[in-house]
């Protein structure tokens, strides 16, 4: 069992998943920032506040933070399309568009061979 897990391990997809979740923590704190000092001021100045963090509605005894909600809303958002054009960029470089093969001279002669085998019958 230890041999497959140090196969495991050795295998390069997890050595890239890690290095994946070392830097989406990174960029996470950056979207949280980007979030928090730029985008909520920004909403703020539509709805009149500046820190949609604090929006809370209390019902009885309980506190709801849908402020918090929102955030948390904006930052998926953002993540969420930062990394379609990060995957969309990598495929693009990866996997270039496959130009549609073009017909050789032996195809040519099969085809006409064909046609004139039809013609014939």
């Amino acid at each position: 069992m230890l041999h497959e897990f140090k196969q495991f391990i050795e295998r390069g997809n997890v050595i890239d998943l890690a290095v994946g979740v070392i830097i989406g923590g990174a960029f996470t704190n950056i979207v949280n920032s980007l979030v928090t000092n730029l985008i909520n001021p920004l909403l703020g100045l539509f709805i009149g506040r500046i820190d949609l963090s604090n929006l809370v509605v209390k019902a009885g005894g309980a506190t709801f933070k849908y402020g918090a909600f929102i955030n948390a809303i904006i930052n998926f958002l953002i993540i969420a399309f930062v990394v379609f054009l990060l995957v969309k960029a990598v495929n693009k470089v990866l996997r270039p568009e496959a130009k549609p093969a073009q017909p050789s001279a032996e195809d040519y002669l099969k085809e006409i061979r064909d046609l004139l085998k039809n013609k014939n019958d």
